[in-house]
């Protein structure tokens, strides 16, 4: 007995061992060394690459790619998209061997974002008991997207009175975000439910669902006719294909210090994404290509101009009329929607 005891201890040590953290793993050999500033550098810039040899191995070749493409050992970083991107290196050696490295880099914007204001040009009565996820323009009407359970909507309004043309109340277990229109269709999104739908944009009749792919939530949409982008709370923007509605990739919101968080509804205007950021009473103006944040206009003196209540709530709702070309702004619980000329400080 006792001798079944030793064993049984022997073995059971031996197993302990065997799986600790270091067991059967051999280090690396390889690892990929870059002129970054503790992994940090600026787009516009030269990005060099080189290999440490730990074990001083005979390197036949070495192939790298970033984000996917690949690059030699200097990358001139012009075209590449800002913020955290993956350096992969495979590495063969003495003849037979291969092993795959990879570190990353943080691709940041060169320059800090240009800073605008506004001028107020009309303001327009709006519903002070929606809770706005997101406005569009379609034929000079609005349309806007309401959350919260038990009371999202999609609407159609005349901006100009405030008048609701059509309603649809959304299923209780839905919570409404953001909207865009394409192609006579109205896309909208739920935000915790992984699921969007489509409605006609005449009838309201709901036509089909969607759900999301490797976003995980909901919450802003726009499109260029071509693409239909999607925010989902995070730094990053999706774009999807407008036919399949499969996200195919994504951008990184990223300023020259770091990136940008809480991208919430968005509006395609001239070429550029302008984009709300949850919990703050401003917009930011997104280059879509490559998530470079090249300005903001600070819209929080408009929270005062409305009628201060319980539930009064930030800024949220951008919408382009291209009819005016102007902008228009509203917030959360807010009973003004505001048309607005951006200006340059």
């Amino acid at each position: 007995m006792n001798t079944f005891k030793y064993l049984l201890i022997i073995f059971l040590g031996g197993l302990i061992i065997s799986c600790g953290p270091n067991s059967g793993k051999n280090k690396s050999a390889f690892s990929i060394k870059t002129n970054t500033n503790k992994g940090d550098i600026s787009i516009n810039t030269t990005l060099s690459l080189s290999l440490e040899n730990k074990k001083k191995h005979i390197i036949d070749s070495v192939s790298y790619t970033l984000d996917g493409m690949k690059v030699g050992e200097t990358i001139q970083l012009t075209n590449f998209k800002l913020g955290k991107q993956t350096i992969e290196a495979i590495v063969y050696f003495n003849n037979n061997e291969k092993e795959t490295v990879t570190t990353t880099v943080t691709i940041l914007n060169d320059v800090p974002p240009k800073v605008y204001s506004y001028k107020i040009i009309n303001e327009y009565p709006h519903d002070i008991t929606s809770y706005t996820q997101g406005i569009e323009f379609f034929n000079d009407t609005l349309y806007e997207s309401t959350g919260h359970y038990k009371k999202s909507k999609l609407r159609k309004i005349d901006y100009k009175t405030g008048k609701v043309i059509k309603n649809v109340d959304l299923a209780d277990e839905y919570f409404g975000e953001g909207l865009t229109i394409l192609n006579d269709k109205i896309y909208q999104l739920t935000w915790r439910e992984g699921t969007g739908f489509v409605y006609d944009v005449n009838s309201f009749d709901k036509i089909n669902s969607f759900k999301y792919g490797n976003s995980k939530e909901g919450w802003g949409l726009c499109n260029n006719e071509n693409t239909i982008y999607k925010s989902d709370g995070t730094e990053k923007i999706w774009s999807l294909n407008s036919n399949t509605l499969v996200e195919e990739s994504y951008i990184q919101v990223y300023t020259n210090k770091g990136k940008i968080v809480g991208i919430n509804e968005m509006e395609w205007i001239d070429g550029n994404i302008y984009t709300n950021r949850y919990q703050k009473d401003g917009v930011a103006i997104i280059n879509p290509k490559n998530g470079a944040v090249t300005g903001v206009i600070d819209f929080s003196p408009l929270k005062k101009l409305v009628t201060q209540h319980e539930t009064l709530d930030v800024l949220n709702g951008i919408a382009y009329n291209p009819k005016n070309n102007t902008i228009f702004v509203t917030g959360k619980h807010w009973d003004k929607l505001f048309e607005v000329e951006v200006i340059e400080k």
